[in-house]
């Protein structure tokens, strides 16, 4: 078969068969062999597809992408500053140690994915993959089939983590392609925070596809911070597979500033009782960014609470898309969820879609959800005037008090201040 008869999703595929991965064990071989059968049964959605009616992938599944490759690079640009965390870098899939911090934290294992799976820690193995097969979702399955590297990170029964994990995720070179993978566990009685960066240098046109699989198990607390702050003209698509066990507290925030396609997966399964889900967003978008935030928070079991507060400050001819979908099962009585989408658009041109949902199979419960899409309030804008404040900087402010308000939540003090400047500079 020659290269123009190949399908756009078999010349996509393509770009990955060279890679080697002879030197893993057999059952995670084993793993990567069935999800490129189930890949030969999935293709590029189209508008059709309900998951991705808003999204088109012309921009990747037209493409000519070439494998990323491990670079030696300077990251003190990317650091956040006054943040003491344990900084892990990831250079186009790939652990580098070389860039990392050399001090391992007590009571915390962490290392590269590809060395976790030589180990074969028992924990790992034990869920590597466990709620990523068989999903029917095309990225899923090529990052189940394809992924390189990324990081592992399980902290210990009863204990607290003594500062965060910043990952470090980079991309470099033009027109590369990356397939990234994190494992994290919590186990019971732990507290985990972990910020992750998606950034890239000296590149553009580059495609990333991320997966990070997150166990949070009984009476453990997990915040995961999820910063993605790459050029106009880079793509990607991360998922986010979150499983929560009784009493445990899972937090996200997530920040886009910017990306010519940006799709969010977050995918929250609670199974077992008495669980707190937080979810926070907020996403900048300008000039043609694309940005589509897909959430599902799935309530099988009673007693639990989630909270969701999308924000969105979309300009030019940006389009933003929130479609936010929380399951109660028959079981789950007695659940209190709370869904919230707000959206300001800056000029006529720039297109929102919201789409919060709920599906509910239980009888006594607490829901609700809503969404709003509006501009700037004029008479505020007057108000703010009459008291001396020049309209531009009257503008500014309350677009930023706006934003702000979506990441209120985040617990590290530094990362905190860091957003907020971020703000503040986008709309000066």
């Amino acid at each position: 078969m020659t290269t123009t008869e190949l399908s756009k999703k078999d010349k996509f595929l393509s770009v990955f068969s060279s890679q080697d991965y002879s030197d893993e064990e057999n059952y995670y071989i084993s793993l990567r062999t069935q999800a490129k059968e189930e890949l030969k049964n999935l293709d590029f959605p189209t508008s059709k597809n309900e998951y991705w009616k808003y999204t088109r992938l012309g921009k990747i599944s037209n493409s000519d992408f070439c494998l990323g490759k491990q670079e030696s690079i300077d990251i003190n640009s990317f650091l956040i500053p006054d943040l003491d965390a344990t900084v892990l870098v990831v250079v186009n899939g790939y652990l580098d140690e070389s860039l990392s911090s050399k001090i391992q934290q007590n009571g915390v294992t962490v290392c590269s994915l590809s060395h976790a799976k030589k180990t074969n820690q028992d924990s790992f193995s034990k869920r590597f993959n466990k709620n990523t097969a068989s999903k029917n979702e095309l990225f899923l399955t090529i990052n189940n089939a394809f992924h390189s590297d990324g990081i592992f990170i399980e902290i210990d029964r009863n204990h607290i983590a003594e500062k965060p994990f910043h990952i470090l995720n980079i991309t470099t070179s033009n027109q590369s392609a990356t397939i990234s993978r994190n494992v994290f566990i919590s186990q019971p009685n732990s507290k985990l925070k972990i910020v992750e960066s998606f950034v890239n240098l000296n590149g553009e046109a580059n495609f990333q596809n991320h997966v990070s699989e997150i166990f949070v198990e009984e009476n453990a607390h997990l915040e995961y911070n999820k910063i993605q702050e790459k050029s106009n003209n880079n793509f990607s698509v991360t998922t986010e597979q979150v499983q929560q066990k009784a009493n445990s507290n899972f937090t996200i925030n997530t920040a886009t500033f910017s990306g010519a396609l940006v799709r969010n997966n977050l995918n929250v399964e609670i199974e077992a009782e008495n669980c707190e889900t937080h979810l926070y967003g907020l996403y900048l978008a300008k000039n043609k960014d694309h940005i589509d935030n897909h959430t599902v928070i799935d309530h099988k079991e009673p007693h639990c609470n989630s909270f969701e507060v999308y924000k969105g400050v979309l300009e030019d001819e940006s389009t933003g898309v929130f479609n936010g979908k929380v399951f109660v099962r028959p079981n789950a009585q007695k659940t209190n969820a709370f869904q919230q989408n707000n959206n300001i658009l800056l000029n006529d041109t720039a297109t929102i879609y919201s789409k919060p949902e709920l599906e509910i199979y239980a009888d006594d419960v607490k829901c609700s959800h809503g969404s709003t899409t509006g501009q700037i309030d004029d008479v505020a804008i007057f108000y703010l005037q009459s008291r001396g404040i020049g309209k531009q900087s009257a503008l500014k402010l309350m677009i930023s008090a706006f934003a702000k308000d979506a990441l209120d939540k985040i617990s590290i003090e530094p990362l905190h201040d860091f957003i907020n400047l971020k703000i503040e500079q986008r709309f000066e």
